[in-house]
């Protein structure tokens, strides 16, 4: 039987014009990033498995791929009680758990408060579906070192910046704050040890409704149903005026405690220093990832029940590597989500030319034409004249090029030829 020639489940090819659009899309963030002082890095595709699985990547590292031991014999494979045992390598599941390594061994070589950039692909074992992939793209920025607002401030105006110059409207930043969320707990009366896991039943809010959000934390029997329903049915976190900022204009909410409403106070400070996006307060705004300790925010979109991109404060997760902790913060593109909602001109296609040629021309005019267009600037390509030449003009359109020339035996220079141009696609 012969084998299969797709790709992995999970996993895409991009034809030409695919990968030049991604790429396009790809040269605006880098270009917005660096415009606002990041700068990139690159890191290993691969981790130690023992990194991969020291807690900081919450569910995540369930989906990790690892990486089996080199030589391993039988009696290793049959011996092993998990899977794990087997791996001393794996490959990244996102880029945060490789940036705070790549900080801690480097530190003494970089600034004071790092600003880091990361566009690379990253690998989960996801189960595939539409808009889930196994081998995607992540773009990443970062600042390490700055424990106050203004990092968070320079993460949003960056990544309003990036939404802007992709031509995406109608997003809106969506910001929390943990401490926050540790209020509403300690209002329901949950239980401090319990508390992931009503935060992980409360991310699920935009899946499963508010009255979904009540029943699996009654049914998992934890805090005060009667708060919990009180505050949540009650339409007191979801129904909020004014994007959510009007909530200490009157008596402050019974679940809001005094450092609730301190750290309330500071996220109203972040949305007036960026008057040109819009940032709605959500207090059910949770995001999965349990590293997270202090604000956390996401680009709703109307078009996605799903976010298009998020990140948050994760002050403790470098202080695994170097004994000490760092403040550290970071919001991180769906990239994948954004391409459907994005339409940029292709700048190559203006200069994009194909000659089109017949045996009886030289090499050497062929190769000299081309090399004088390439010097005006140009995007050139050579193609053999087909007996059908109608499926050759409208692959080189799909592919980007706009103009093409016809090359025969008398033609010696680029005067000579004469170009017309390709309907577009």
């Amino acid at each position: 039987m012969a084998s299969s020639v797709n790709p992995p489940r999970g996993m895409r090819d991009f034809l030409p014009q695919e990968k030049a659009r991604r790429e396009r899309v790809l040269s605006v963030i880098r270009s917005v990033y660096r415009a606002h002082g990041f700068d990139e890095i690159e890191t290993p595709v691969m981790e130690d498995s023992s990194r991969l699985h020291a807690g900081l990547g919450g569910d995540n590292e369930k989906l990790a791929f690892g990486v089996l031991k080199r030589g391993l014999t039988a009696e290793e494979l049959h011996a092993a009680s998990d899977p794990l045992e087997l791996a001393d390598l794996g490959l990244r599941f996102d880029l945060t758990v490789p940036l705070t390594r790549f900080y801690a061994s480097h530190r003494a070589e970089l600034p004071t408060v790092f600003r880091a950039i990361q566009i690379a692909p990253v690998w989960r074992a996801e189960r595939p579906q539409k808009g889930r992939y196994r081998q995607f793209m992540q773009c990443d920025i970062d600042i390490i070192g700055d424990a106050g607002p203004l990092a968070e401030l320079e993460l949003l105006s960056a990544t309003a910046a990036v939404m802007r110059s992709l031509g995406i409207d109608g997003w809106s930043f969506r910001i929390n704050d943990r401490r926050i969320l540790h209020s509403l707990l300690r209002y329901w009366k949950v239980p401090l040890d319990a508390s992931e896991r009503v935060l992980i039943a409360l991310d699920k809010e935009d899946k499963i409704g508010v009255e979904g959000v009540v029943a699996e934390l009654h049914a998992l029997g934890l805090g005060d149903p009667d708060l919990v329903s009180s505050v949540l049915l009650g339409k007191q976190l979801t129904s909020l005026a004014d994007d959510g900022w009007s909530l200490l204009d009157g008596e402050p909410p019974a679940w809001l405690d005094a450092e609730g409403q301190d750290v309330y106070r500071e996220l109203s400070a972040i949305r007036a220093a960026i008057p040109d996006a819009r940032v709605v307060f959500s207090p059910v705004l949770v995001r999965g990832m349990g590293y997270y300790t202090g604000t956390i925010f996401e680009i709703s979109h109307p078009s996605s029940t799903s976010s298009l991109g998020g990140g948050g404060r994760y002050d403790g997760m470098i202080g695994r590597f170097l004994g000490t902790d760092v403040p550290a913060t970071g919001f991180s593109i769906g990239f994948e989500r954004i391409l459907d909602l994005v339409s940029l001109p292709d700048d190559e296609a203006a200069d994009a030319v194909a000659l089109l040629h017949d045996a009886a021309v030289a090499e050497s005019t062929l190769v000299a034409l081309k090399a004088s267009l390439i010097a005006m600037g140009g995007r050139v390509r050579l193609e053999r004249t087909p007996k059908n030449l109608k499926p050759l003009l409208e692959q080189l359109a799909a592919s980007g090029f706009r103009r093409v020339a016809t090359v025969t035996a008398t033609t010696e220079s680029i005067d000579d030829l004469e170009f017309r141009v390709l309907e577009t696609p």
